[in-house]
């Protein structure tokens, strides 16, 4: 069989390279029985079943078809056709030149025809969907004769976690074949791509990105989607490109692994829409210019709403819990059945959930409401001060008026006087031409609410207190005043008193703004961490929320939780999704992050409160005292003692199905490796579980994915596990 070795190759693949692709897809051809003479199978799919293929296509075709017709606009007139294909070859939609795509149908290169290779020998379709590569293969490259009239560009289309979407290909006369076509075609699919992501991805977190701040929003940019646990979901070819990344190592990343941040201070950095671009650190060094972009209104942080689903619990009826919940997503229903809807409170009734520190603070609130007197929140970060000041909000005669909110601490500081007062056109380089309305003037009728107050700078301190006290504000590059009716309420996390001590807060601005201060304690020193967690599950459940096991809610009484409920609801977010289709949460649903702070608070408590060597239990580990299951892979075990294995090794902690395994008494010294006592262990669980792998990776504290793995490791050769 000869082989045409021609010089024409995809862009960024050699000559060599480019003939072996071609080498080898001939050999697959050959060894499918395909004969280069034999008439192609060109009978299409039924209609019923083309129908079919592109409902079940349908986004795909959405955001393909817009831009097969800008890149019909580029090559009008080329004797070519655009080709879109789902994931198995089938041909969904064409466009292009009209006689071209006449003499196409010839060859069935139609609607309806599958293009595999299997089907239709070497071509660009069919190799790129195998290669899962751009593919170029022009004239006599083709396996079969009848198609060696076309050249053929064909990219294959990704969906973020890297999964093919289908192929986009241009096909024109062999003799009209240019060099750029395929780099037409890789930046049109590319395209698609980034179209899919932005909607199939719209209520997370993405982050655009680049070296060079000047092609961020181009087809150059990279694009990462971040869950609200902070890990990487997924990301276009140029971020892994960019990222030096495939698919599957970037998931393994988190945002603070990876660039060296976290959600919570991505979502601070932005919340202005004047923000600069955010400067993101690789482990390597290497840095970039960022931007984000989702969906801010389901991302900010808000109480469950009404109607919400109620919640199975032990805990004895309460009023609804408050909670601080970073929307970005519904999570995945678990299929543990739900009471039936009820309304529930809205306002600041929807705070009192039974804790005596929080009744207090709801009770205060009531009294100065509608009173005209200002509101000033202090507590820790994450303790639900937002939450608060939007329940006086409504609560109030304003409820039906702007509930306008700024983070003082996440706008840089050139730019918060623009984003407070407004501007006019042409007041500052950048400005908008028509110029933009403040956040203040935003807030007329409604209320105002200053988050981390503390953070403002200095000089607009002055300017802030003189719109207080004059109800009129004054944009930039302007010289008339906008009368303004405002409720204020601000928040900080700081120590005001101590600021205006060192000089750094205006002390006349601090008396105008504590009409009345409210503290809300932080999570770790409430009592109703039960019902507020189990409110955050129904908000990422409402469909039928998990209930939390005992050992994990032991688990959180004991967390200092420095998050408070942000931080709170994170870990449950996770949790809801691992527990997907489960009654409950386990530990096998925690994040290992979370188990881990857990393990070094404990330990930190037991150096800190050492107890008399009598009273210490034998042969129980720290994890086991804190109901944590041990960690694999497994330390070796102390001089003197031999490594876990066994059955009689395990002890349900607590007693009961499902329980945490604790180690018994140390047995006999073992000469065994570190992985045979790993699979002794996990042997011995499933022994101990029925054969039941889900049973056992619980008790473990590992995924079942970690079981199969390492038995399958384990196998003999030719064995089966």
């Amino acid at each position: 069989m000869s082989i045409h070795r021609s010089s024409i190759a995809a862009p960024h693949e050699g000559p060599a390279a480019h003939v072996d692709l071609i080498r080898q897809s001939h050999e697959r051809c050959t060894a499918l029985g395909l004969t280069r003479i034999e008439r192609p199978d060109y009978e299409p799919l039924m209609r019923s079943d083309l129908n079919d293929a592109r409902e079940r296509n349908r986004r795909l075709h959405t955001h393909a078809a817009p831009v097969m017709e800008l890149l019909l606009e580029q090559i009008a007139g080329t004797q070519s056709m655009i080709v879109l294909t789902d994931a198995h070859g089938t041909i969904l939609h064409t466009v292009g030149d009209e006689d071209f795509v006449h003499r196409a149908g010839k060859v069935a290169l139609s609607p309806g025809v599958n293009w595999a290779e299997h089907s239709k020998g070497t071509n660009a379709i069919g190799t790129a969907l195998f290669a899962e590569r751009p593919t170029l293969v022009h004239a006599d490259e083709h396996f079969m004769h009848a198609n060696q009239f076309l050249t053929c560009s064909a990219s294959p289309i990704f969906d973020p976690r890297g999964n093919m979407l289908g192929v986009l290909d241009v096909s024109a006369d062999q003799r009209t074949y240019h060099q750029h076509t395929m780099g037409l075609v890789r930046m049109s699919a590319r395209m698609i791509e980034n179209h899919w992501l932005n909607d199939h991805c719209a209520n997370r977190l993405r982050l655009h990105f680049h070296s060079r701040p000047e092609f961020i929003g181009t087809l150059l940019e990279g694009i990462v989607v971040i869950g609200a646990d902070g890990k990487l979901l997924g990301a276009n070819r140029s971020a892994l490109d960019q990222l030096g990344l495939s698919g599957v190592a970037l998931r393994n990343q988190t945002l603070t692994s990876l660039f060296g941040t976290t959600v919570a201070a991505v979502v601070d950095h932005f919340r202005s829409p004047l923000a600069l671009p955010m400067k993101l650190t690789l482990p390597d060094g290497r840095q970039f210019l960022a931007s984000a972009r989702m969906d801010w209104a389901t991302l900010a942080f808000a109480a469950v709403p009404a109607g919400s689903p109620a919640i199975e619990t032990t805990v004895p009826a309460q009023p609804a819990a408050a909670t601080l919940v970073d929307a970005t997503g519904p999570a995945e229903p678990a299929a543990s059945p739900i009471q039936p809807p009820t309304a529930l409170p809205t306002g600041l009734s929807y705070l009192q959930t039974g804790d005596a520190q929080i009744e207090a603070v709801v009770q205060k609130a009531r009294r100065i409401i509608n009173r005209d007197i200002p509101l000033l929140i202090l507590g820790e970060t994450g303790t639900g001060k937002e939450l608060l000041a939007h329940a006086v909000h409504q609560e109030s005669n304003r409820a039906k008026q702007p509930f306008v909110a700024v983070n003082c601490a996440s706008i840089p500081e050139s730019l918060i006087e623009a984003e407070l007062f407004g501007y006019e056109e042409g007041a500052f380089t950048g400005a908008r031409r028509k110029g933009a309305s403040g956040r203040i003037v935003q807030a007329n009728g409604g209320t105002l609410f200053l988050d981390e107050i503390g953070d403002m700078p200095l000089p607009l301190q002055a300017r802030l207190l003189r719109v207080l006290q004059e109800r009129c504000v004054t944009p930039l590059g302007s010289g008339k005043a906008i009368a303004v009716d405002i409720a204020v309420i601000g928040a900080t996390h700081r120590n005001l008193r101590e600021m205006i001590q060192r000089g750094e807060f205006r002390e006349d601005l601090y008396y105008r703004l504590n009409g009345l201060v409210l503290r809300l304690p932080p999570l770790r020193e409430r009592s109703d961490l039960a019902l507020v967690a189990q409110r955050i599950l129904a908000n990422e459940c409402p469909q039928g929320a998990p209930r939390i096991s005992a050992e994990v809610m032991a688990l959180f009484q004991r967390c200092d939780w420095p998050g408070n409920i942000r931080q709170l609801a994170n870990v449950l977010r996770t949790a809801a999704v691992m527990a997907a289709g489960e009654p409950q949460i386990t530990q096998a649903h925690l994040s290992d992050d979370f188990l881990e702070d857990v393990r070094r608070l404990a330990q930190q408590q037991q150096a800190a409160a050492p107890q008399p060597l009598a009273a210490q239990p034998a042969a129980l580990p720290m994890d086991a005292a804190m109901g944590l299951p041990p960690a694999l892979p497994f330390a070796a075990a102390p001089a003197g003692t031999a490594p876990y294995g066994g059955a009689a090794a395990f002890a349900p902690l607590g007693g009961g199905a499902g329980a945490p395994l604790a180690p018994a008494a140390p047995p006999a010294v073992s000469a065994r490796t570190l992985h045979e006592q790993e699979i002794a262990m996990i042997q011995a669980a499933l022994d101990a579980a029925g054969g039941n792998i889900s049973e056992a990776s619980k008790r473990l504290g590992i995924s079942r994915n970690t079981i199969y793995r390492k038995l399958r490791w384990n196998r003999p050769e030719g064995g089966s596990a």
